[in-house]
């Protein structure tokens, strides 16, 4: 390949570039342009925000400081959801703000160019972000087949709005907090994401029957998690949350299902959702009962340590629902 090949697109991406000096995106454009890429602007962070929802750029270039909405926070926006967290994101800096690429590397920057700019190095950055990204988009698409189908079982249930996003949510601060590897705290992500995804093969009359369920009833919902697991076995890439999803509903001292594992024996990222779904679960309305308080729920994670949950899980989850706000006072015994 000749110096000047590495200049020019591979393909027709379209960029994204949002910075509130007109002259820098100016310069950008062209350069960008000029090696056969499609340029979309943004002046302001809330601008780019709309673009970046509507648009779905193929790589977002971002000034790390705008007077609105800005890069980083953007950048964390884009990397957080499913559909675009494989997105490339470039960061404009000053060499000087040290601080403020350390903020945007901790919320997922995967480059940096400096003012003034380098246009030959930054076309090589932006064609090698770029190659990545085109071997990695179908990730991206599954993991869209895979949510999509989740949140078509959470629509089957008027109770349940946003309940995977929480327990992924909840499940990742969890093993942050645990010290796990980012690889492992994305396995736990998606299985949070998709622990319930076997509930589209239970019917609607089981799934939504304001009574107890009769032993047979009892069955099908009990298959939940081996349909899961083998609805994400044939994709590859999502090996990871295969354990989440299949083992969520055992239980710390051997009587869940569907292998009685007991303790340690159950993957630590099955015991972390456990917690956080059963949580939502006692939080949230459902047809057979009112939700319970935060605190009464949590009391209640308590009083089932070492029977239904992992103990040291409990003990994470409480510290950091109430730490982080979203709860309110710790019940009384914890």
């Amino acid at each position: 390949m000749s110096p000047l090949d590495q200049l020019h697109a591979s393909w027709p991406a379209t960029i994204l570039v949002a910075d509130d000096e007109v002259l820098v995106r100016s310069v950008l454009r062209r350069a960008l342009e000029g090696a056969g890429y499609r340029v979309i602007e943004a002046a302001t962070g809330a601008r780019a925000v709309d673009l970046g929802e509507r648009e779905r750029p193929d790589l977002f270039i971002l000034d790390i400081s705008m007077p609105d909405v800005d890069g980083v926070e953007i950048c964390r926006a884009i990397k957080s959801d499913p559909l675009t967290h494989l997105t490339p994101v470039i960061h404009i800096t000053d060499q000087a703000q040290r601080h403020e690429r350390l903020r945007a590397l901790e919320a997922g920057s995967d480059e940096f160019v400096a003012k003034p700019f380098d246009i030959e190095e930054l076309l090589i950055r932006v064609r090698s972000l770029l190659r990545t990204k085109r071997l990695t988009d179908h990730l991206v698409s599954d993991e869209a087949v895979l949510l999509s189908l989740s949140r078509t079982v959470e629509a089957r249930d008027n109770y349940t709005e946003k309940h995977l996003y929480r327990v992924a949510d909840r499940s990742v601060e969890v093993a942050r907090r645990m010290g796990m590897t980012e690889r492992e705290i994305e396995s736990i992500r998606l299985g949070g994401l998709y622990h319930d995804l076997g509930k589209i093969a239970v019917p609607d009359r089981v799934l939504h029957k304001p009574a107890s369920l009769d032993r047979a009833e009892y069955a099908l919902i009990k298959r939940h998690p081996e349909t899961g697991a083998e609805i994400v076995r044939p994709l590859r890439a999502f090996g990871g949350p295969e354990p989440a999803i299949l083992h969520h509903h055992e239980r710390f001292d051997g009587t869940g299902y569907p292998y009685g594992l007991r303790g340690e024996e159950i993957p630590l990222a099955a015991r972390i959702v456990a917690v956080a779904d059963s949580f939502d679960a006692m939080t949230t309305d459902r047809p057979y009962r009112a939700a319970l308080r935060a605190e009464d729920a949590l009391q209640r994670l308590d009083d089932g340590r070492e029977e239904q949950w992992d103990p040291l899980v409990v003990d994470v989850f409480v510290t950091q629902y109430v730490g982080s706000g979203e709860g309110r006072e710790i019940p009384e015994g914890l």
